[in-house]
């Protein structure tokens, strides 16, 4: 079974102010496992449904994309393990500021969910550096073997 996980956090715990707009602003340590057979690449989705409505209708979106990473090449041994601070191997997209890399939590006005999502493909994408979430989202459809999700929170110090 895949699983994405983290040892700076736990499922649905806080995220530590180092990985926000209020410290370092760099990706948190990620473990994935248990990557299926069969599987030719992974991506990696980190998102934020949280945002309030002024954000969504100035920004033209739904969500806040903070980091987007796809032809993950699905390893050998069925495990990634990810430092602080690095990036995936593969390719990187945009964020929903349109840049190719992690963007950290930096909610407006109060706690907000951080959706780290992980899909094990059938397929490499073959996409562009920089592809959209959407962009993503729509070439994996059809060809997801598994997934896999993991929540963190984080509201600003007052």
């Amino acid at each position: 079974m895949l699983t994405i996980s983290s040892t700076r956090f736990k499922e649905n715990a806080l995220i530590p102010q180092a990985y926000t707009c209020d410290g370092e602003n760099t990706s948190p340590a990620l473990s994935f496992r248990g990557t299926p057979e069969g599987a030719k690449s992974l991506v990696l989705i980190m998102d934020d449904p949280d945002i309030p409505q002024s954000v969504k209708d100035r920004l033209h979106v739904d969500v806040i994309d903070h980091w987007v990473v796809f032809d993950i090449p699905s390893p050998a041994s069925g495990a990634v393990e990810i430092e602080d601070g690095a990036t995936p191997p593969g390719i990187q997209g945009n964020n929903t500021h349109g840049s190719a890399s992690y963007l950290g939590p930096c909610p407006p006005d109060r706690e907000h969910r951080y959706f780290f999502k992980l899909y094990a493909l059938d397929r490499m994408l073959e996409l562009f550096e920089g592809a959209t979430r959407v962009e993503v989202e729509r070439a994996i459809h059809g060809h997801v073997l598994e997934s896999a999700e993991l929540i963190g929170r984080y509201e600003r110090p007052h």
